[in-house]
């Protein structure tokens, strides 16, 4: 049951990524990492939930670090529900209910994000970067793995056992009611397999879910996603399902981004988003970054450049990305933005 208020609220908000992206002048920025960045606010995240745990615990911490990423000039801010699924509520004593509130809580924390946001461009006349523009709230989706929080997410091996039926059974509710919390728009990410492409493709198709999604995929050898799977086969997918409007890569070493980019191209007509890692070593094991693996920012941001001329509309960063990050990638694009305007007004 759909009241008339919402539907007409659904009609009014997000329409399609391409009108989307001429809005926001042929590209769209995405933010960037989240647990480190409450970890750099004073959140504790030692805990198998992960950024989630911060619902619980911290969620003004959630509400800062979206804020300091709108500030930054992120077009699109994605919630704190990576690692938050029922089950693993459950399994730290939380009631379905409960569990399903704190899924809401995400996404309305980045809705009330975006809300002070606008209210501080109210205020702010000077600061080029605080102008109101669309923003759209992402509801983050973490494949099974990230539930696992055993590292499997790097691996996209789930064993015999998990069938497309489990996945399906595992994900929906939580999809659902990611979809129906005020979000604009359902970030199915880091999806390391196929078989759970094909899973979030036929949960979309079953109808119940009324908002669209992207899907993004991640990969350790810029040849395939981390299963081994084709590339094009997963982006192939995603093409079929007429809900996913943009498809991509995150939680990827930048240096992989150009080439599976290039790959994707030859398989889709949506458009490609990219948020990479910083480019640093996670060791699933000790569960922990490997320091001084990664590129430094000005590194990051030379990729954005032939990221772009490859094909990419969307681009962001993942995991030990920053606000700096954003800030810089944002700078890079006034350029282009610049040129994307003149030309669509001939």
């Amino acid at each position: 049951m759909v009241s008339g208020g919402n539907s007409k609220k659904e009609a009014e908000a997000f329409k399609s990524m391409k009108d989307f992206l001429k809005e926001t002048g042929g590209y769209a920025i995405i933010d960037g990492g989240l647990a480190t960045e409450l970890e750099r606010h004073g959140a504790d995240l030692n805990d198998p939930l992960w950024s989630a745990k911060c619902l619980l615990t911290s969620p003004h911490l959630i509400h800062t670090v979206h804020l300091d990423y709108l500030e930054a000039g992120a077009d699109i801010i994605s919630s704190a529900s990576y690692q938050a699924t029922i089950q693993g509520f459950e399994a730290k004593g939380f009631s379905v209910e409960k569990s399903e509130s704190l899924l809401r809580k995400s996404v309305e924390i980045a809705c009330e994000a975006r809300n002070s946001y606008y209210e501080k461009c109210k205020a702010s006349s000077d600061d080029k970067i605080l102008k109101k523009r669309p923003i759209l709230v992402a509801a983050s989706v973490g494949s099974y793995g990230a539930y696992l929080a055993d590292g499997s997410e790097y691996s996209g091996i789930y064993g015999d056992l998990i069938t497309l039926e489990t996945l399906k059974d595992f994900h929906r509710r939580r999809v659902q009611v990611l979809a129906e919390s005020g979000a604009d728009i359902l970030a199915f990410e880091t999806i390391p397999n196929k078989l759970e492409a094909q899973a979030f493709a036929e949960l979309l198709a079953e109808g119940e879910v009324k908002i669209p999604g992207w899907f993004s995929f991640n990969s350790k050898d810029g040849v395939n996603v981390v299963s081994g799977d084709s590339i094009k086969e997963c982006i192939s997918i995603a093409e079929t399902c007429e809900k996913v409007v943009a498809v991509g890569i995150n939680c990827t070493p930048p240096r992989f981004i150009e080439g599976l980019v290039l790959e994707i191209e030859k398989v889709t007509s949506k458009p490609i988003l990219v948020y990479p890692n910083s480019g640093e070593r996670y060791d699933a094991e000790r569960k922990e970054w490997v320091e001084n693996t990664g590129v430094g920012n000005e590194d990051f941001v030379s990729y954005v450049e032939k990221w772009m001329d490859a094909g990419v509309s969307l681009l962001g960063g993942c995991c030990r990305t920053t606000p700096t990050t954003i800030r810089a990638i944002h700078k890079r694009l006034v350029t282009r933005r610049s040129l994307f305007s003149s030309s669509s007004h001939h």
